[in-house]
């Protein structure tokens, strides 16, 4: 038939038009469902029904305005109101209702629109007045769509007026819902500068207490400047990750998106707002809502100009379709495109308010530098400076720059090589001649910048401190290229290169003719070399032995000889930690945890807190391995703390993330999720997104998740899927995400997906040794395929399961799958029949597993089949009231009466513990005998539940429950 493509079935009536309507509501919204409605119309106009056109036409601008086109709505609401005007007998009273429901649409609509003038407007506010008047209905919605008009043409006074009256007037069935007009009571106070009375009016909306279609989603969205205004970040964030996971699917809340690109912009995230912008391209080219569009445009000229701020303005990013764009050109198009949309609107009105708006809200800086949001996004711009900067290094002042760098050198500060490096471009800069040892000093800077190839350049400086008369620093430079051969695997030949090199600079410091910190330099490059042997996997008692006589023979030659020179100080230091590593390599774990920490605390006594974090880390991995849990996380946090901003990105991820891990482990759940948030934050800035940060997304997500903040742990668990590895993470975490995930999507609603989700962890489940994990999963994913509706795909996975139950010998959850295949088996061709044939095997399951079950076994056995009884008293109880046979019905009732007194029975053999759910089953076989017409049984019963309770406290509302039920069935048996 042709205009019913796509649809489930003909429309050839009323009823199938009904259906029809009801199957495109629930489609996404968008242009497809528009397209739908439109044949539907025409489909109804075929019946030649008047009522069926105007449900028609009342859905087409449902759907309408529910889209990007807005616009469209006019020309069917027009049709509609004619109609009305001429055959008001046509309309029921609910197509009634809706016809001036859809009057506050229209003006809104118009408001929107900027070629509608605003006379137009203003006329069809008194026209919705007036029509609302003659139906009896309250003003309060008038005067909210008055407020609108006053409040976006910036008539201040008006809109005060507005408010006011809205509020004071009678609620009735044609106000808004009250989650849309708290968004829009809240909006007014945010408006005028009243953040935190905005959101303690939003607190039913974003607690849950009230909701519709588009709530909480627009309030969430709309809470998010107020909040960072408030200094609330953290709940601001929370609001991002809720709200756009609301938002995401709903094609007509352009506005409610765009406020979250523009938290993006303003808390360091601009990556993500790049992100949010290429998930929509329709919505820089959806001209069916002006008002929206500019919004858009708006914050993406925010958020743009963000990016041309941090120095990125030739970066390419999304943009409207048919060209690429660089954020340079996307921050003129957008403000361009902001700017005249807003000019024609304050044209229409005669005002310059929304101009104005505009032109604020492109103009408004960040809140925050960063804020962490755990979601995987890759930094916008230029990774942060760690390093404080210590005095300027910059000019052409080289004896105040090589006096600066000697300076740091010589108190090792973390920031020396950029002082040297400064020094190294004012030399070449200004051709200076540099004596011997200044050179020696930049070779040796150089060495050290390149790692695993700077041995040759150690060996340069070394020739250089003996062309300027250092002989002991020569042989402090050529120990150290030795232990950078030892570090890329010339062990051997470093070994024997420091030993002649310390043999030489012992006479050297015998004779006078150098120091002991270059004889220190020496020898600890010695005991460094002798140490890597060690790291390499070669541990025996002699290398052990050697190593720790060179360690202590550092230490000897340094102690009490420090004074004020760090350098010294930090030999010593170091000398400690090695002898911890020594000790721990020995067997001594608990010791070397004393040793390691005598040596942080004099690396820190010396003033050189950031060269403990490598140590402070290493005891945390002593300490957790010994089960010191607590001795583990302090370690880690002063590892953060004496660190401070010299800490490396990564090393920053890896330190938060073992936080994450011992903080959520030990119940203390918030920690947990603030450090899972550091450790994808610094993960993502290191570039170890896919690694360490994949990671720490999963544990931030599974610690929302214990907070019950499903929506952002949903968020989270999805972010960190597509880089979790096998090979990195182990299946058993992609497992565990999936689980979480599955988990946060049921309770979410998301059934289907849930469901999903729950497959596929079970799937990866399914060769493990142990199949417990296996048989849940496959278990949950069932629940959720009967949750979504799916009753085949719910009963295939409860077998599935089942057998998995079978197998591990779980008689419980074994009858808790059959149990539920019997209930999905009223909605399957198996009917009544193979539900009863279910439940019975779900008995026989409890009852076969007792003889072998200790005590404690027995009374959770019995608990189960007790349960068990009852449900299928239950289920034989509503198959009746759906049978229109009442031989049948009897039949059943009588065959739920025999299960329910069963139930009784075995709660009854349980004693005092199971006193309320042997009360249920009482009153339940009460209610089945009196549909049987047997009162007097059914009084027996009631009266028996009373006698049970005599002594029971009063209090418990349980109790107070089923003696209210059993003095009802009394009251109706009499």
């Amino acid at each position: 038939m042709a205009g019913t493509e796509g649809m489930a079935e003909p429309v050839t009536g009323l009823d199938a038009l009904r259906r029809a309507i009801a199957e495109n509501g629930e489609r996404p919204e968008g242009p497809a469902r528009n397209a739908h409605a439109e044949r539907l119309l025409a489909e109804a106009e075929r019946l030649d029904i008047p009522l069926a056109v105007i449900e028609a036409l009342g859905h087409q601008i449902t759907v309408y305005n529910y889209s990007s086109e807005k616009d469209r709505m006019f020309v069917p609401f027009a049709r509609l109101l004619r109609m009305w005007d001429e055959r008001p007998e046509d309309f029921d009273d609910y197509e009634t209702h809706t016809l001036h429901w859809v009057f506050k649409w229209v003006s809104a609509g118009m408001l929107g629109q900027p070629h509608i003038p605003l006379a137009s407007v203003e006329k069809w506010l008194g026209e919705m007045e007036h029509r609302y008047r003659l139906a009896g209905h309250s003003e309060r919605a008038v005067r909210a769509a008055e407020f609108s008009v006053a409040e976006h043409t910036g008539d201040l006074a008006r809109a005060e007026r507005a408010f006011g009256a809205w509020l004071a007037a009678d609620r009735d069935r044609m106000a808004d819902c009250h989650a849309c007009e708290l968004n829009a009571q809240g909006g007014w106070r945010a408006e005028r500068g009243d953040d935190a009375g905005a959101l303690e009016l939003w607190g039913p909306v974003l607690e849950g207490a009230y909701a519709c279609a588009h709530e909480p989603h627009a309030t969430l969205a709309s809470s998010l400047v107020p909040l960072l205004r408030l200094g609330r970040a953290e709940e601001a964030r929370a609001h991002h990750l809720r709200g756009l996971r609301l938002v995401r699917p709903m094609e007509s809340m352009r506005g409610a998106y765009a406020d979250h690109v523009e938290f993006c912009a303003l808390t360091g995230n601009e990556a993500r707002g790049l992100e949010l912008l290429a998930e929509r391209p329709a919505y820089f080219a959806d001209t069916g809502h002006p008002r929206s569009r500019m919004d858009f445009h708006a914050v993406v000229a925010l958020l743009a100009e963000r990016l041309v701020a941090l120095g990125l303005a030739a970066r390419p990013v999304p943009g409207p379709a048919g060209r690429e764009w660089t954020a340079g050109e996307l921050a003129a198009h957008a403000r361009a495109e902001a700017l005249e949309l807003a000019a024609r609107f304050d044209a229409r009105n005669g005002t310059g308010a929304v101009g104005d708006r505009v032109r604020a809200r492109m103009a408004r800086e960040p809140f925050t530098g960063r804020l962490p949001l755990g979601v995987r996004a890759v930094p916008a711009g230029p990774a942060p400076l760690l390093v404080a900067p210590g005095a300027p290094v910059t000019g052409t002042d080289l004896p105040a720059l090589l006096a600066e760098a000697r300076r740091r050198s010589g108190t090792l500060r973390p920031d020396a090589m950029a002082a040297w490096a400064a020094v190294a471009r004012a030399a070449e800069e200004t051709g200076a001649a540099l004596d011997a040892r200044t050179r020696a000093e930049l070779a040796e800077y150089e060495a050290m910048e390149s790692g695993p190839n700077g041995a040759p350049l150690f060996t340069t400086a070394a020739g250089l401190f003996a062309e300027s008369g250092d002989p002991g620093e020569a042989l402090a430079a050529r120990a150290r290229g030795a232990y950078v051969r030892a570090l890329n695997g010339e062990i051997p030949d470093a070994l024997t290169e420091t030993a002649v090199l310390y043999d030489q600079v012992l006479t050297l410091y015998a004779d006078g003719r150098t120091g002991v910190r270059q004889t220190a330099s020496v020898a600890m490059s010695r005991a460094r070399s002798l140490m890597r042997r060690l790291n390499d996997g070669h541990v025996t008692e002699e290398y052990l032995a050697e190593a720790g006589h060179a360690v202590r023979e550092v230490l000897a030659l340094v102690e009490g000889r420090a004074g004020d020179d760090v350098r010294l100080a930090a030999r010593s230091a170091e000398s400690r930690a090695m002898l911890a590593d020594l000790t721990e390599m020995g067997g001594d774990p608990d010791r070397a945890r004393g040793l390691l920490r005598r040596a942080c605390d004099e690396f820190v006594a010396a003033g050189l807190p950031w060269f403990v974090v490598e140590y402070e880390a290493r005891l945390a991995a002593m300490s957790h391995a010994l089960g010191e849990e607590a001795d583990a996380e302090t370690a880690l946090r002063s590892a953060l703390e004496h660190g401070g901003p010299y800490v490396e990105p990564v090393g920053r991820a890896q330190l938060h993330l073992q936080l994450a891990e011992l903080t959520g482990n030990r119940g203390a759940v918030e920690d947990g999720v603030e450090h899972a948030l550091e450790a994808a934050h610094w993960a993502d800035v290191a570039g170890e997104s896919g690694t360490i940060g994949a990671w720490a997304r999963h544990l931030l997500g599974g610690c929302l998740l214990r907070l019950g903040r499903y929506a952002e742990a949903a968020e989270t668990l999805e972010s960190a899927l597509p880089e979790l590895t096998v090979k990195t993470h182990g299946v058993g975490g992609i497992v565990q995400t999936l689980w979480w995930l599955g988990d946060c999507l049921a309770e979410l609603g998301e059934h289907r997906a849930a469901a999903e989700r729950r497959l596929e962890a079970a799937g990866r489940a399914r060769l493990w040794p142990d199949q417990r994990d296996h048989a849940t999963l496959a278990h949950l994913a069932a629940e959720s395929l009967g949750h979504a509706g799916l009753p085949e795909d719910a009963d295939r996975a409860y077998a599935r399961a089942g057998g998995l139950w079978r197998a591990l010998g779980n008689p419980h959850f074994l009858a808790r799958s059959l149990r539920a295949r019997a209930w999905l088996a009223l909605q399957l061709p198996a009917g009544v029949s193979g539900g009863r044939a279910l439940m019975a095997e779900a008995a026989s399951a409890c009852e076969d597993a007792l003889p072998a079950a200790t005590a404690e076994e027995r009374t959770a056995l019995r608990e189960e089949l007790a349960t068990t009884h009852r449900q299928h008293g239950d289920l034989l109880t509503r198959a009746a009231a759906r049978t229109e046979s009442r031989k049948t019905a009897k039949a059943l009732l009588t065959a739920a009466l025999d299960r329910l007194e069963a139930s009784a029975t075995v709660h009854a053999s349980l004693g005092a513990p199971a006193l309320h759910d042997h009360a249920s089953a009482q009153l339940a076989a009460a209610s089945v005998e009196f549909t049987l017409s047997r009162p007097a049984e059914a009084r027996a019963r009631a009266r028996a539940v009373l006698t049970a309770y005599e002594s029971h406290d009063p209090a418990d509302p349980r109790a107070r429950a089923h003696r209210e039920e059993a003095e009802r069935l009394l009251a109706d048996t009499d």
